[in-house]
């Protein structure tokens, strides 16, 4: 079986990055090597190769510290070594804008540049361009000139790219060498023609008659290089787009007449030229054609590309995708998480009505698979769809209800509450449906700002429904349970109910008097002044402070109150004088597949930062996988901690994220104290210094994997420790003195089967995967489930051996199938089948694997 074959080794430690803790300081003392004699050019080449480092990080050098670099990199010009030389050129480039004096080397560039070592030759002529200004190119323009048509392409080209970059300075100059940059534009290779095309263009870019005829000379030639065309392609569009008259149709024609070239990559460019015209063209067909070939090919940068094209010709023409839904749909399984992304959202914003529950049921599994980036990407193009086909609101609102349940972030949560709150509020036949979600959701909503925003949504829109009353028990439980915010909150919404249903009045007054008692003041405040007006019984005055009350501009009434602070102290203060809040209208295109300029950084990224910081983590090769979040704490305690499990081949790091809820606290010294089963190694401690009040913080342990597979189950168990230094809640500072030690207890957790695989389900040539694999070991075995429910022991199996719910189907007998990588690489397979019998359900379980030891591993995490 081809997919058991490994070609690499097995648990490949990484080097690593050995630039990784340089020191500038160091660094420029080492530099002083070179003005010894003779020189060593490997020492020498390790040395600049740390400049460099430091200058692409962004570290800053002074001009001193520069010049003197610089002045010692010159006596290098003495070795003959081909490699140090190279380097040499490198670095003076890099230094050219920080140095004094660097025009001192400019005759021996000159030199290199005209020599006959063609391994000098480009590097010099790059390093003399970024060195000489506008007054000294004329003493070179000879030899630039010579350059451009070297017969070496390497010397070519980089006399060509120098001469683009020199034409924003000294353009003038530069036009003079256009004659020879369009005799480079027919030489054999390929990246020459490219950069003098590209020279050529830039230079005439003004004039667009020259532009022109520049173009519309390759028109019915062969071009030979692909990049050179792709530039082409490039350049008739936009003729295309700047010229109103007949002729642009001569261009459009070449544009297509590219999409039957041989090379993908010119094929791709027309095709992405055609769709992305400003102008109508007559017809998309055959461009679309060719991105359809591009979801079907073996080559993932292909299917991207095809994937992303489409979608963005579906925010202008949707009809021409339709021909692709077959292809798109195909890609919803890809590996690639991008390319089944935007299939996903180009699916949903082109299918029909009738394909929408079919739809739903595919992309459920892929939506447990990608990260929570992703997930909000199609959670707005579902919240599209369902303004698109208001009549499908009953299955679009249950999708989003069962994405709301899985695990993710605040973002994510919140991406998913604003798309149900839209539908409620433009759909009122989805009121009820998008309403009962919602209450089921914020019973165990772990974000207070979340719940705030779907309490305030119950109190304006649950009075308006035909059970109002079946809200209130929600609403009143985030009273008893929750945070100070959530439950000011409830208070809010139990107040409207009582606004607008005189019925129901008598029994919100009773609710109300309880919350006058709350430790929270805002909670009791609001309590007491809703109670105050609601038994006035002025329906103007109730109308105006609970049902329908003004939100004033925050911005404009702290300017209004500063000038009447500033002008008019003695009176009285006219809050209707600040202007309203005016509601903001959000413009979207029909299909967004991508963030362009991320303003944040995503969840992954943000772990690897975290991660990034611990001592020797590089030493631990890739990451394989992210396990789910472990409250090791009770919400409400005075320190909340939460488990992240980061999983490698043969290590695992425990972050505890650490959360302290006492603002007249601050806890130093920060670490976990861990009983590690026998056969695991504790590897190192990385603490958290200080932990003030309200900021997360993490400490991490790293963990190092039994040498057997089978010992790798265990429980664990955690303690906190810490110091403790009492601190002004006000202000956060600190007293005097040293503080003292405490513990804090945590909840044990266990490392299981289902955090060390990555799982998926399984194909339909699964039974012929099966049948190949026939002679890698299997190990099998009959287990009593203690469920009654054999759809609850089906998830309950799903669980423990991280596969998605999907995988199980069937209906009298349920019939699991998966396949996943285990740590370190081992492909494995599982088959399992349950019935339900008069005391409980009997499931037959078999895997196979290449390693037994694996294979028994997944049992035991049954039994």
């Amino acid at each position: 079986m081809s997919s058991f074959k490994r070609d690499k080794k097995e648990e490949e430690d990484s080097g690593g990055n050995p630039y990784q803790n340089l020191d500038k300081t160091i660094v420029l003392q080492e530099a002083r090597y070179f003005n010894e004699t003779p020189v060593n050019p490997r020492k020498c080449i390790y040395i600049l190769s740390k400049i460099l480092y430091l200058l692409n990080q962004g570290e800053k050098f002074t001009t001193k510290e520069a010049t003197d670099v610089f002045f010692a990199t010159t006596k290098l010009f003495q070795s003959k070594n081909v490699m140090l030389r190279r380097m040499v050129y490198l670095c003076i480039k890099e230094l050219s804008t920080m140095a004094q004096d660097i025009i001192i080397v400019t005759s021996s560039l000159t030199k290199d540049m005209t020599g006959k070592e063609d391994l000098y030759r480009p590097a010099a002529i790059r390093a003399l361009c970024s060195i000489t200004d506008s007054t000294m190119l004329q003493a070179i323009e000879r030899y630039m000139k010579e350059a451009i048509v070297d017969k070496n392409p390497a010397v070519s080209s980089a006399a060509l790219v120098s001469a683009l970059h020199l034409s924003s300075s000294a353009p003038d100059l530069v036009r003079r060498w256009v004659n020879e940059a369009q005799e480079a534009m027919n030489s054999d290779d390929p990246m020459v023609c490219y950069h003098a095309l590209g020279l050529v263009a830039g230079l005439k870019k003004n004039d667009k008659l020259s532009t022109v005829k520049l173009i519309t000379r390759y028109f019915g030639t062969s071009v030979k290089s692909p990049y050179m065309l792709c530039l082409l392609i490039r350049l008739a569009a936009q003729m295309v787009e700047t010229d109103d008259s007949d002729n642009s149709k001569r261009f459009i024609d070449f544009i297509e007449y590219c999409l039957r070239h041989k090379s993908e990559m010119v094929i791709y460019e027309a095709a992405h030229a055609i769709v992305n015209l400003k102008k109508p063209v007559r017809d998309l067909a055959p461009a679309v054609s060719v991105l359809q070939l591009f979801c079907g090919s073996s080559k993932a940068s292909l299917r991207l590309a095809g994937a992303r094209t489409l979608a963005c010709l579906t925010a202008k023409r949707p009809t021409a995708v339709a021909a692709c839904t077959v292809d798109l749909e195909n890609l919803i399984s890809d590996p690639n998480r991008s390319v089944a992304t935007l299939a996903v959202t180009t699916l949903l914003a082109t299918g029909a009505e009738s394909s929408i529950d079919r739809l739903m049921k595919q992309i459920s599994s892929f939506v447990s698979e990608i990260s929570d980036e992703f997930k909000i990407i199609v959670v707005k193009a579902i919240r599209r769809l369902c303004t698109k086909f208001p009549r499908k609101h009953q299955s679009i609102v249950a999708f989003l209800a069962g994405m709301l349940r899985d695990e993710g972030g605040l973002e994510f949560k919140a991406a998913i509450a604003d798309a149900i709150i839209e539908i409620v509020e433009e759909n009122p036949d989805a009121k009820e449906t998008g309403l009962a979600h919602l209450c089921e959701f914020i019973e165990d909503c772990e974000h207070s700002a979340l719940a705030v925003r779907i309490l305030h949504l119950l109190g304006r829109e649950g009075p308006k429904s035909r059970q109002p009353s079946r809200y209130i028990r929600f609403i009143y439980n985030r009273v008893i349970l929750e945070s100070g915010p959530v439950r000011a909150a409830a208070v809010s919404a139990v107040a409207q109910f009582g606004a607008q249903r005189p019925e129901m009045l008598p029994n919100i007054k009773v609710l109300l008097s309880r919350c006058e008692l709350d430790d929270e003041d805002e909670v009791r405040d609001r309590a007491i002044f809703y109670n105050a007006v609601l038994d006035t019984g002025d329906q103007q005055l109730i109308n105006d402070y609970i049902i329908n009350v003004v939100k004033l501009n925050p911005i404009q009434l702290e300017k209004a109150l500063r000038e009447h602070i500033a002008t008019k102290p003695d009176e009285a203060f006219d809050i209707m004088s600040v202007p309203t809040e005016e509601l903001k209208e959000e413009k979207e295109d029909i299909v967004e597949v991508e963030v362009k300029k991320p303003t944040q950084m995503t969840t992954e990224e943000i772990y690897n930062e975290m991660l990034s910081h611990i001592p020797g983590v590089e030493r631990l090769g890739p990451i394989f996988k992210r396990a789910q979040v472990v409250e090791l704490t009770e919400p409400e305690t005075e320190y909340t901690v939460r488990l992240y499990k980061h999983i490698f081949a043969r290590h695992i790091i425990l972050q505890f994220e650490c959360v302290n809820t006492l603002n007249d606290q601050q806890l130093e010294q920060v670490h976990v104290r861990l009983d590690t089963p026998p056969e695991y190694n504790l590897v190192s401690i990385v603490p958290c210094q200080k932990l003030v009040f309200n900021k997360p913080d993490s400490v991490f342990v790293v963990v190092e994997f039994p040498s057997a597979y089978l010992d790798s189950l265990g429980t664990f168990g955690a303690t906190l420790e810490f110091v403790v230094r009492d601190c002004d809640p006000n202000t956060g500072n600190p007293d005097p003195g040293e503080g003292y030690a405490d513990s804090y207890p945590l909840e044990e957790f266990d490392i299981n089967c289902a955090d060390q695989i990555k799982t998926r389900t399984a194909a339909e040539d699964f039974e012929e995967t099966w049948e190949c694999a026939a002679n890698s070991p299997e190990a099998s075995e009959t287990f009593a489930l203690p469920y009654n429910d054999i759809e609850e022991a089906g998830k309950a199996v799903c669980r423990h051996l991280a596969l998605p719910n999907e995988a199980v189907s069937g209906d009298a007998i349920k019939e699991i199938k998966g396949c996943g990588i285990f740590r370190g690489g081992a492909p494995v397979l599982m088959k399992a089948k349950l019935v339900a019998i008069n005391v409980g359900v009997t499931m037959k379980l078999a895997v196979r694997s290449p390693r037994e030891d694996i294979a028994q591993l997944l049992l035991s995490a049954i039994g």
